[in-house]
């Protein structure tokens, strides 16, 4: 396995458009990334999986994605990056032709 500090489960601990008790409606807010470059997340009532591409921008980690799930019970689509800045993830997850709201994750240890 490539060594890849994205791999693993992050906690989101804030979003710019929804609060604590909607990302952690269902499950505590979480977005996770695996070696085969895909991805799950989930917050509130959407739930997506994601197609992850990894590389560095201007010196940092950096992850784009295009993602699809569902919110509630409706099929959603779209995409997003984040980039890694200390011990957090920092990134904008965006609806297609709808929302988008930027995110701050915690790396959760020994969790995959």
């Amino acid at each position: 396995m490539v060594d890849n500090r994205f791999y693993g489960y992050w906690r989101i601990l804030e979003m710019e458009m929804w609060d604590r008790d909607f990302i952690d409606a269902e499950v505590p807010g979480y977005i996770q990334f695996n070696e085969h470059e895909m991805g799950l997340f989930q917050f509130g009532y959407v739930r997506g999986s994601m197609d992850c591409r990894f590389s560095k921008k201007e010196e940092k980690d950096f992850v784009e994605f295009s993602w699809e799930g569902n919110d509630e019970m409706d099929t959603a689509l779209g995409r997003g990056f984040a980039t890694i800045e200390g011990d957090f993830l920092i990134g904008r997850l965006f609806f297609h032709e709808g929302d988008d709201s930027e995110f701050k994750a915690i790396k959760k240890k020994g969790k995959k």
